[in-house]
């Protein structure tokens, strides 16, 4: 009788385990077997083998781009080719901590009407920055945490560049921003006014330069990305009084993002805190505009609780739909009036002023996951799949219509959906039915 029992338990358990998927293994199947997400991964990995420039059409490394593809290029790329290029932006490094943008070779330099930075630590190699942001010191700190991540090659921090060390030069750095870009009424960093992460400002035609028509402010983005900086310097000293200092201000920054920039009545960041007076024409209210960059970059910060992520995703959904633009990748909503600023950006959904980015789209995406909304991420990411298998390529923008423009092989756009599509891929490897 004891082993009829034990036979009828046992089937009992087997035809469990033969029961009907669940609905999140029915969707790691469907993420699993998906072909698009393969060959997009496959095409974005061939693009960043080719180097570690910003796309086509870019001869320059930068250091905001290459913090986007970095991780990929790390699995794809020649370390020692990448560690030589990290090295040269501290080669590069001003004198009073001050990181520049990016570095090209001096016979190929020709970007705009930047002004050309030099140094005496890299002869062959010119630099250049849009004085506009602040993120460029951030993105490198990011760049060196996270090729030590992938690589496991710490000694990258001891290494003498000019007399100093990796690990110095980032503390220098942060010391600059400390200087040089910090507002001590509001307890964050400034910039000049621009769109959300761009760096483009209004008012001026050239527009990527802080010079006397630039109206000093206070963004998310940003601040977000400084925090996220600060994270990745703790994780490399064992020194007592950096750790004790970059915590201090990772706190302090958090706390006063929340504090000044959270709205917590229309559950959003506001645009800007002008220190001085607005840039924005009378009869428009910026503080209706919803920055999708700089919220994306807020989360990977941890500057938002899951229900306010929630909340975040649906608000930029419905942007999409009013909006009419094709993907979450939608810079803001709505957009800055026509004339506010100049050149390509004058119209509405364009360039930076509403156009839709899949580099800053994607890293929603991997937020999306990394929070468990894979449901959400699955279906948001199709939009950003289906226009790069359709066009081809990772193009850096697109337009209303989804028309593609700019860089045709943009390497942050072909980044961040890498990514993306790693971290989908690994939570259906883990959870699809065995």
């Amino acid at each position: 009788m004891r082993k009829l029992h034990s036979i009828a338990v046992g089937m009992i358990l087997a035809l469990s385990a033969c029961s009907s998927p669940t609905a999140e293994q029915l969707l790691a199947e469907q993420i699993s077997n998906d072909k698009s997400l393969q060959q997009v991964d496959s095409m974005a990995r061939e693009v960043i083998r080719q180097g570690l420039n910003a796309g086509s059409g870019y001869s320059q490394i930068w250091a905001r781009d290459m913090n986007t593809f970095i991780e990929t290029a790390c699995e794809e790329s020649d370390t020692k080719d990448l560690r030589n290029a990290i090295l040269l932006f501290f080669a590069l490094q001003q004198p009073n901590g001050e990181m520049i943008d990016g570095y090209v070779l001096k016979p190929d330099f020709n970007w705009h009407d930047d002004t050309p930075y030099y140094s005496d630590a890299a002869p062959e190699h010119v630099a250049f920055k849009n004085t506009v942001e602040t993120d460029q010191e951030t993105s490198l700190i990011q760049i060196v945490g996270k090729y030590i991540q992938k690589t496991g090659d710490r000694s990258i921090l001891q290494e003498d560049v000019a007399g100093q060390t990796v690990l110095r030069r980032m503390d220098r750095m942060v010391d600059y921003l400390m200087k040089e870009r910090y507002n001590p009424d509001y307890g964050l960093l400034f910039g000049a006014m621009t769109a959300d992460w761009g760096d483009v400002q209004p008012n001026d035609d050239f527009g990527c330069d802080m010079n006397e028509l630039s109206t000093p402010a206070i963004d998310v983005y940003d601040n977000a990305m400084f925090i996220i900086a600060l994270d990745y310097l703790e994780e490399m000293t064992d020194s007592t009084a950096l750790l004790s200092k970059w915590r201090a201000l990772r706190e302090q920054t958090a706390e006063n993002v929340r504090k000044h920039l959270w709205d917590e009545k229309n559950r959003k960041f506001i645009p800007h805190i002008y220190p001085d007076k607005s840039p924005v024409p009378e009869g428009f209210d910026e503080n209706q505009i919803y920055y999708h960059g700089g919220t994306a970059i807020a989360i990977e910060a941890g500057l938002l609780t899951d229900e306010e992520i929630r909340i975040s995703n649906g608000k930029m959904l419905e942007n999409v739909r009013l909006s009419g633009m094709p993907s979450i990748g939608l810079t803001l909503y709505p957009p800055y009036p026509e004339g506010f600023f100049h050149g390509g950006m004058s119209k509405p959904y364009v360039y930076q002023n509403g156009g839709d980015w899949t580099w800053y789209g994607g890293r929603m995406i991997q937020q999306l996951i990394a929070h468990g909304m894979i449901k959400e991420a699955y279906a948001e990411i199709r939009p950003m799949i289906d226009r790069v298998l359709e066009n081809n390529g990772f193009y850096e923008w697109y337009g209303m219509g989804g028309v593609p423009s700019g860089s045709g092989h943009f390497k942050g756009s072909a980044g961040v959906l890498a990514k993306a599509i790693g971290m989908l891929q690994e939570w259906a490897e883990e959870h699809k039915q065995k």
